[in-house]
């Protein structure tokens, strides 16, 4: 039998639960599964609108100030360590409920799995795991270049543009350089697709983990829900391929 929680129960149970319990109970797994979601889920939402810049297609001149722009500010720095405690603590927190289900029962965010459930429903585990191993290339690729070892080309020629006298990186080029290679933007394009997948779930999934559950709402948040798991992983997806078939320069 599957039970709903309301969100003042949980936010009752939370407030007295131990930390321990809060990462080892299966409310309180469930609790952090919700938080983390929407926190990286707005995450998304941030990401995918700055990316989308490079459609400006002015030689990424207003892509690269607003990834400059991004990436100076202190907030956005601080709020970087936070998005990576996130995305592990939710790793984590999601394995750890992949083996449970596996092992007892099912617990999932805050519903079962039954026999008439989506088989992405029931492979959030596998598709967590892929997008790990999307966002270590990922992160090697960009993240790390534009943080600590710098952004260079072929021949490690450093990548920058000066605009209105103020020089940054050219992160609009390394993307370009990137993604000329073919299995590149084949990786990304299966990240993206395991992404939505995994959305398809669990953005409504991680509502529900926080007592959103309503049955006036329940057909919006799962319209809105889908409507989500598919227009951002296909912005993120036409992003490299974009790249590779000349679409911008």
């Amino acid at each position: 039998m599957v039970h709903y929680f309301c969100a003042d129960f949980l936010i009752h149970k939370l407030v007295s639960m131990t930390w321990k319990q809060v990462f080892t109970s299966s409310i309180g797994r469930k609790i952090t599964m919700g938080l983390t979601g929407i926190f990286l889920i707005t995450f998304l939402v941030v990401h995918v609108g700055l990316n989308a810049c490079i459609w400006v297609n002015d030689n990424g001149e207003t892509f690269n100030k607003a990834a400059n722009f991004m990436g100076s500010m202190i907030v956005i720095r601080i709020l970087e360590i936070g998005l990576f405690v996130f995305i592990f603590i939710h790793i984590i927190q999601g394995l750890a409920l992949e083996i449970a289900n596996r092992g007892k029962r099912s617990v999932g965010y805050a519903v079962g799995y039954g026999k008439g459930s989506k088989w992405y429903s029931r492979s959030m585990g596998l598709l967590g795991t892929l997008i790990l191993l999307f966002l270590v290339l990922h992160w090697v690729n960009f993240w790390i270049p534009s943080r600590f070892t710098g952004v260079n080309g072929e021949m490690g020629i450093p990548l920058t543009k000066t605009y209105n006298g103020s020089e940054m990186h050219d992160m609009y080029s390394l993307m370009r350089i990137t993604f000329r290679e073919l299995w590149v933007v084949v990786v990304y394009v299966l990240g993206c697709l395991s992404l939505g997948y995994h959305l398809a779930h669990g953005f409504q999934s991680a509502f529900r983990s926080l007592g959103v559950h309503n049955k006036r709402y329940n057909a919006l948040l799962t319209s809105i829900g889908y409507g989500f798991a598919i227009i951002v992983p296909l912005a993120f997806a036409m992003m490299p391929v974009s790249f590779f078939l000349g679409w911008v320069k």
